[in-house]
C-alpha cells in the first residue's frame, strides 16, 4: 500500500500543478459562466474542463479508483469503500469570475474513508498545500508546523457574514457572540483556502453550516496533520459523502468554542 500511495501522490500532483496552469491559461480566453441551483451559485467552462481533465487521467490511470466531484463527471457514491478521488475543479467560483483570484483546486484522496492524500492549489499565488498522512503537511516545500493553541479573545476566526445575519442555516443568535469575543474574522469565498490557512496558522478556526464533500475532503486531510481539530457543529465526525455543517480549529480553541457557543445555545 504504501509504494501505491507513493505513486498515486506523484500522479495527483503533477496533474493539480498542470490543472493550474490550464486555469492561467484561460484568463486571456472567453469565459462562459453559468448558474447552478441559484443565481449565486456559479459555475465555469474552466470548472467543467478542469474536473473532467483530472477525471480523464484517473481512469487512464488508476481504473479501479472512484471519483467523486463537484461538477458531477464522477459518480455518486454511497460507500466510502476502496479509493476515492474527491474534487473540486475550482473552489471559489465566484472568486475565480469576478478577481482571478482567491481560488483554489482542491484534491482529496482517501483510501476506505481514511483520508491519506490532501492537496489545496491556490493557483494565483503559486502556494501548494499538500499532505501525506502521518508524514506532515506542507506548503510548497515548507513543512507547517503543529498548531499551538490559543484563546478565543486572540483568535482569528474565517466566517461568512451571512451566518450572523437572518438565514436559513442557522441561527445568528449563536454565532453573534463569538463574533464579538474574537480578535477579528476574515472571508475569503472559498473553503479549501480558508481550511488550508486554518492549517497553516494563518487563521485559527473556520466554521460554516454547508459544505459539500469536495469543499472539505483536502482540507480535512492537511488539518489532521497539524494537530488540528475537525467536527460537524455538534462535535461528532463528519460525514465523507454528505453535506455536513463544519468547525475547524486549533487544540483548545475548538473544544472552548463548541463548549462555550454552540452548546450553550443548544441547552
Amino acid at each position: 500500500m504504501l509504494s501505491n500511495l507513493e505513486t498515486i501522490y506523484t500522479y495527483a500532483e503533477k496533474w493539480v500543478r498542470e490543472a493550474g496552469e490550464l486555469i492561467k491559461q484561460s484568463f486571456s480566453k472567453e469565459l462562459l459562466i453559468q448558474t447552478k441551483s441559484n443565481p449565486n451559485d456559479l459555475v465555469t467552462n474552466m470548472d467543467k474542463e478542469v474536473e473532467q481533465y483530472f477525471i480523464k487521467h484517473i481512469r487512464e490511470t488508476f481504473p479501479e479508483h472512484h471519483i467523486l466531484g463537484e461538477e458531477g463527471y464522477g459518480e455518486k457514491l454511497e460507500s466510502t469503500d476502496g479509493t476515492i478521488w474527491i474534487i473540486d475543479p475550482i473552489d471559489g467560483t465566484m472568486n475565480f469570475v469576478h478577481q482571478q483570484r482567491n481560488f483554489a483546486i482542491s484534491v482529496g484522496i482517501y483510501v476506505d474513508g481514511v483520508g491519506e492524500i490532501g492537496f489545496i492549489y491556490d493557483v494565483i499565488h503559486d502556494e501548494l498545500y499538500h499532505a501525506r498522512r502521518g508524514q506532515g503537511a506542507y506548503m510548497n516545500d515548507i513543512e507547517l508546523p503543529k498548531l499551538d493553541p490559543v484563546s478565543v479573545k486572540e483568535a482569528i476566526l474565517a466566517l461568512n457574514a451571512t451566518w450572523v445575519t437572518k438565514n436559513f442555516r442557522i441561527d445568528p443568535s449563536v454565532l453573534s457572540p463569538l463574533v464579538t469575543a474574537v480578535r477579528g474574522t476574515r472571508s475569503y469565498g472559498t473553503a479549501a483556502i480558508e481550511l488550508a490557512y486554518v492549517a497553516a496558522g494563518r487563521l485559527d478556526a473556520y466554521i460554516t453550516p454547508r459544505l459539500a464533500p469536495w469543499d472539505f475532503a483536502a482540507g480535512l486531510i492537511l488539518i489532521n496533520e497539524v494537530g488540528g481539530v475537525a467536527t460537524n457543529f455538534e462535535g461528532t465526525e463528519i460525514d465523507l459523502l454528505k453535506q455536513n455543517s463544519i468547525f475547524v480549529g486549533k487544540p483548545g480553541l475548538h473544544e472552548e468554542i463548541l463548549e462555550n457557543y454552540f452548546r450553550k445555545a443548544s441547552r
